[in-house]
């Protein structure tokens, strides 16, 4: 089946070999003798090569079977005229045309939360913006793993044990609420505390040594943080398929260390071992002391994951401000040759408090995850409370992603539940809101849509608008995917959920006495549950079934 994708696919191809990496934007054309424009050369008209550019567009359209008649403008605006029943093939088959041409083995590296510590209002983007570009590389087509990479590993390990070494609590009756007080507690002793710091330091000895007793209260403490953890992203709606940690690489270090020894990689520098790449500042392996950094423990992962997965491109979602210690991670994987394979930070900015401050409970501390999902649900339960409890759910998880993703990742932004629970603004409640009214219209209809053909003759501005709006699935899709910015597809859907709204409030459809203006607005809205299903898909949301 001729897709219409193919032409745009051609088109962008040609963009490329003039260096030109732009996804075309094919609209429906606005005069009525022409079926879509391409505006896309308008900004390069002034080049040197838009006469090639235009040449090679020209013969790219002539030899497509299924345009009919096309015209260049003054401007190198393009006007095309086609075989109007490929709109249908390709709202039809939409999932397949974003399919990519050369499917990819990809680890997102992502959530990183600590044993001993909740989960807080800091990791919602880390898992938010992870499980949508999980999604959306899935449905492209890339075979996609996540790995939520546990910090259960080194001295704030070594802390909370000591912590309950001195103070001779059994381990059996540790709960995560303890944890949850310790954490703190052996973080400010370590820092303030000479001889606690000195026994940190000891019991972090021992465990990199295997010193079994050790070994057990640490598997315990572990085990107690990952049920907790899993119930709390349970509540979330996240998975991850891969659950390792810094400690399932610690064995691997020693090797490393010595090989880059050998190969005259690293030296010693006042005790510690430090890279030989010329970097300010440097880049150190270990501290003086032999313990390991952050980005030993990286380094190894590293080596774990190529010999594990055969991947060929791992992307870190973590935020900014971790942007130096990437920049070290990916400059020592080249220099040390441990692989040529694509490596990328997807870096993002911070949610803060209302008044812009970080997210803070009124104690001072940082707010639990679960926190905030319990304060947006009571908030959803407030405005819906004819509502179920599993739809007024499904809605607070909405609210906490799609607030989240429609901001640009690299921008911070304020958490404002009044304004995110508003269904007539900008919102994930918005967006659920026209997905159920498109649903119900489809369900209080008596044909069966699936029969009705779409007759794109006769349509009135608001179902042109719309599916115009249809158009630009593809281009958002590819620019979400290729700069792993989901914000695009959460505007799109926005845009669709408003375009829907306004034919769906301009015509009372279902009494419409026109059959086949009736049938072209069903068959349109079938159009836009479809759209408005995948897009949620990719973001991450559950569409729901009821509101």
């Amino acid at each position: 089946m001729y897709q219409l994708s193919n032409l745009i696919k051609n088109l962008e191809n040609e963009l490329k070999k003039n260096d030109i990496n732009e996804a075309i934007d094919l609209r429906i054309s606005n005069i009525s003798d022409w079926d879509f424009q391409i505006n896309n050369l308008v900004k390069f008209q002034s080049s040197d090569n838009i006469i090639n550019i235009q040449k090679a567009f020209s013969k790219i359209i002539q030899a497509d079977p299924n345009i009919k008649n096309f015209e260049f403008t003054s401007k190198y605006f393009i006007n095309l005229e086609c075989d109007l029943k490929e709109f249908i093939n390709y709202f039809e088959s939409i999932r397949d045309t974003i399919k990519v041409s050369n499917p990819q083995t990809i680890i997102l590296d992502y959530g990183g939360p600590n044993i001993g510590k909740p989960l807080h209002v800091g990791h919602l983007r880390s898992l938010n913006i992870g499980r949508s570009l999980y999604n959306i590389n899935k449905i492209a087509g890339n075979n996609v793993l996540n790995d939520i990479h546990l910090g259960d590993w080194g001295m704030p390990i070594a802390q909370i044990i000591s912590y309950i070494e001195k103070n001779n609590i059994d381990i059996n009756d540790v709960s995560i609420k303890n944890l949850e007080e310790i954490y703190p507690e052996a973080s400010r002793q370590y820092i303030e505390d000479e001889e606690f710091n000195n026994l940190a330091k000891s019991i972090n000895k021992q465990l990199n040594e295997n010193e079994q007793e050790l070994i057990n209260k640490w598997k315990k403490l572990k085990a107690i943080s990952i049920d907790s953890i899993k119930n709390v992203l349970e509540v979330l709606n996240h998975k991850f398929d891969i659950w390792k940690g810094e400690s399932d690489v610690n064995n691997l270090i020693p090797d490393m260390i010595d090989n880059l020894k050998n190969a005259e990689k690293i030296s010693l520098d006042e005790g510690a071992y430090v890279s030989n790449l010329e970097t300010d500042p440097k880049i150190l392996i270990t501290k003086s002391d032999g313990s390991y950094l952050y980005i030993t423990t990286d380094l190894a992962t590293v080596l774990d994951r190529l010999k594990e997965y055969k991947i060929d491109k791992t992307l870190y979602i973590v935020d900014k401000r971790q942007k130096l210690h990437f920049k070290q991670l990916f400059s020592s994987v080249d220099y040390f040759q441990f692989s040529e394979k694509e490596f990328n930070h997807i870096e993002f900015g911070t949610i803060n408090d209302i008044n812009g401050k970080p997210f803070k409970t009124r104690e001072g501390d940082t707010k639990k995850l679960i926190e905030l999902f319990e304060e947006t649900l009571s908030k959803i339960k407030n405005i819906n409370e004819e509502l179920d409890d599993d739809t007024n759910k499904l809605l607070a998880n909405t609210v906490l992603t799609f607030s989240d993703l429609i901001t640009n990742r690299l921008t911070d932004y304020k958490f404002d539940l009044d304004k995110f629970t508003n269904i007539g603004g900008k919102t994930g409640i918005y967006v659920q809101y026209a997905h159920v009214r498109a649903v119900r219209l489809i369900d209080n209809s008596s044909i069966n849509v699936h029969d009705v053909y779409l007759n794109l003759s006769d349509l009135d501005e608001a179902d042109k608008n719309l599916i115009k709006g249809f158009l630009k699935f593809e281009y958002y899709f590819k620019q979400s995917l290729e700069n792993s910015e989901p914000h695009h597809l959460a505007d799109y859907l926005y845009e669709l959920s408003n375009l829907f709204n306004t034919m769906y409030q301009s015509d009372n459809i279902l009494e419409n006495e026109n059959e086949l203006v009736r049938h072209n607005k069903l068959k349109i809205t079938s159009y836009f549950i479809n759209y408005s299903k995948l897009i949620m898909e990719s973001l991450g949301i559950e569409p729901a079934k009821k509101m």
